[in-house]
């Protein structure tokens, strides 16, 4: 069985070796352990770092093309390798290379394709009170929306097993973490998660300037990605307020008519009721419109899905 550990490197020559540092060789039921960056256009000595640690396999971007774009190179880099399980970790240090096993192990059992490691943000102490209350709100929400328990949504030390990474297909270029998320409960893939404890930093995040803009940029990709694979959930959540503006506008509206036929002072209530109910039947027929695409996206899935088992069979 073979494992290959992946890491996104963007102009990280002093952090790298640290990710290396307490990187397994060894591992119970594995019989090949390989490395992997994807350097997104490092200028820095990042290529020649990486060589000297005898990294096995270096893809490398001639210019920054974001997380969910990194994805897409090592799914495929890893499924032309044989790989059986992809693991995922960061090129900061934050996640501890260690804990390589433990991630792997519910896959090796056959407990799950995917595992998720929880940093439990509200215990990291280099985490800010509003990032943490951020952070419990968004993994509240993503978990509320997708139906998983996953509790710590945005993390990106992962596993994966090989079926998981024939089903799954990155649609986002910001980050792959949400989108994953929502395409293997949609997908039916199996994720699980263990409580692993985080590294201190060793500098800023280089994916978002602060806390507020990854929440901008990942909120619109869930947005996409939950109407693409959900497209009932999120326009009835849309269109149901509307729908009951409209019910008490109209109520309102005939109450007071069956009191007084000659009060026309609550005619805004029928405005407004008709008005709503307006944008209710436009969200109807954005669900039919989304649902349709939904149809012809999961046919287009299940052509690709069947021509890499062909492929990398």
């Amino acid at each position: 069985m073979k494992l290959i550990i992946q890491i996104p490197c963007y102009n990280e020559e002093k952090t790298l070796p640290l990710v290396f540092e307490w990187m397994p060789t060894q591992i119970d039921w594995i019989d090949t352990i390989e490395t992997m960056i994807i350097d997104d256009g490092s200028t820095d000595r990042t290529i020649e770092v990486a060589k000297e640690l005898w990294v096995t396999h270096i893809i490398r971007h001639v210019w920054n093309k974001w997380l969910g774009n990194w994805f897409k190179s090592w799914l495929y880099k890893a499924l032309s390798e044989w790989a059986d399980i992809l693991v995922n970790t960061d090129w900061d240090n934050q996640y501890p290379s260690k804990y390589i096993p433990e991630l792997i192990k519910p896959i090796l059992d056959k407990k799950s394709d995917i595992v998720i490691w929880d940093r439990q943000t509200h215990k990291v102490e280099h985490f800010s009170f509003l990032k943490k209350i951020l952070q419990w709100i968004w993994s509240a929400l993503v978990r509320f929306l997708s139906w998983t328990k996953v509790p710590d949504s945005v993390s990106g030390f992962r596993a994966y097993s090989r079926d998981s990474l024939m089903q799954l297909n990155v649609t986002t270029r910001f980050s792959y973490v949400l989108d994953t998320i929502v395409q293997a409960w949609s997908k039916w893939i199996k994720i699980d998660y263990i409580k692993i404890t985080t590294n201190p930093p060793t500098r800023p995040s280089r994916l978002f300037k602060n806390i507020f803009q990854h929440i901008r940029k990942s909120t619109f990709d869930l947005f996409r990605v939950f109407a693409m694979h959900r497209p009932l959930r999120v326009f009835l959540s849309l269109g149901l307020p509307f729908l009951i503006i409209w019910l008490v506008g109209i109520s309102r509206f005939l109450y007071f008519y069956s009191i007084n036929p000659d009060d026309t002072g609550k005619i805004q209530s029928l405005v407004l009721a008709w008005v709503s109910l307006i944008i209710a039947f436009q969200m109807f027929a954005l669900w039919i419109i989304w649902d349709l695409i939904n149809k012809n996206t999961k046919l287009v899935e299940d052509t690709l899905n069947l021509n890499k088992r062909d492929i990398y069979k």
